[in-house]
């Protein structure tokens, strides 16, 4: 089966704020809407290749939410990634005969502005060194903003990569080949994954990456004998004792002559995020 990166969640406290510092780093970014049954809205910046970045906020408490106690405990940023497959429910039934443990699939909506009813089926991983699943169940592009949407002053036409902190690259490695199957070539034959493992010595870091489609899921982890004089393994060993497993950075695909730049992580709600060419 076929996947492709969905979307990013990326948790706020104020999202009117939020929406106001993603456009003047020169994001388009319209309006979500409501999440029915929830307290929860959001707002969206849409991509060329057809992920996007979700800004979520919470207008009341909502304690029975995951990602809305993930919040209050950890404050704004990178909160989950989704993937969307050709067929929720089938993707899901083939991932519990390969093991892994998912919930749902669910049905899930939101009410946008323009009273526009939105639908999607998702299913849940249990712990966020995994996506989630999302699939539409109303075309896709009632929920996905298209045209003038996907345009951006700053030249980012998708998401090149995922950085995702791990206990264990291979471990999580396995999980994705659970949750994802056998990859599917042009003509359409199944083969066997063949996602690299990374041991970086000098840095004190082990690595996978897994490819969906365009974009990379890059799995971190800190090796056991590193110490922590290099910066980013003692980052990676902070988020994990703090936080656990999760997505911690992003990669955003510019145009061909885009210049390589890392934006101010205070205004991008905390998401450390580099644009590419």
């Amino acid at each position: 089966m076929k996947f492709g990166l969905d979307h990013v969640v990326i948790a706020v406290a104020d999202l009117a704020k939020a929406v106001g510092d993603y456009r003047a780093l020169g994001f388009t970014v319209v309006p979500g809407g409501r999440h029915p049954g929830r307290t929860s809205h959001n707002a969206l910046v849409s991509f060329e290749d057809g992920s996007y970045l979700e800004l979520i906020a919470w207008t009341q408490p909502g304690p029975a939410e995951r990602w809305y106690n993930e919040h209050a405990r950890h404050g704004d940023g990178l909160m989950d990634f989704a993937l969307v497959p050709e067929d929720v429910p089938l993707a899901v039934r083939e991932a519990k005969e390969r093991g892994l443990e998912l919930d749902g699939p669910k049905e899930g909506g939101r009410a946008r502005p323009d009273g526009q009813q939105v639908k999607w089926q998702a299913a849940r991983q249990k712990t966020f060194d995994l996506p989630f699943l999302c699939g539409d169940v109303t075309p896709r592009a009632l929920r996905v903003p298209e045209g003038e949407a996907r345009a951006h002053a700053n030249g980012v036409r998708g998401i090149a990569r995922v950085t995702v902190a791990v206990h264990d690259p291979e471990v999580s490695k396995e999980r994705y080949a659970a949750l994802l199957g056998p990859k599917v070539g042009k003509d359409g034959a199944e083969r066997e994954r063949d996602d690299p493992s990374l041991v970086l010595p000098a840095s004190g870091l082990r690595a996978a990456i897994v490819k969906i489609g365009r974009t990379e899921i890059l799995l971190f982890s800190p090796s056991p004998e590193a110490n922590d004089s290099a910066p980013i393994v003692k980052t990676l060993r902070a988020r994990l004792a703090t936080r656990g497993e999760g997505p911690m950075a992003l990669v955003l695909r510019g145009a061909a002559k885009t210049t390589s730049r890392q934006f101010d992580p205070a205004a991008t709600c905390g998401v450390p995020i580099v644009i590419q060419p």
